[in-house]
């Protein structure tokens, strides 16, 4: 079993938009938020799909590098 994906924050930025919340499936390379810096929007993507465990940001917020935005947990693969 994989330990939960920490999704965390490559740059400083501003939350545009928050698209997932605790509970929902998203699939790998699926936006889990949207980022603004320097007028250009960066969309935060889960290398992995699963579930959201957790959002760490709301709209508005300002993240700096490392900081955390989101955890997922990964999805078992069929055997």
């Amino acid at each position: 079993m994989e330990p939960p994906e920490e999704i965390r924050a490559e740059l400083v930025a501003s939350v545009l938009e928050v698209s997932a919340t605790a509970g929902v499936r998203v699939a790998g390379g699926q936006a889990i938020v949207l980022l603004e810096s320097m007028k250009m929007e960066i969309p935060v993507v889960s290398e992995t799909g699963g579930t959201v465990v957790s959002v760490a940001v709301a709209v508005g917020d300002v993240v700096q590098s490392g900081d955390l935005i989101a955890v997922v947990d990964a999805e078992e693969a069929p055997e």
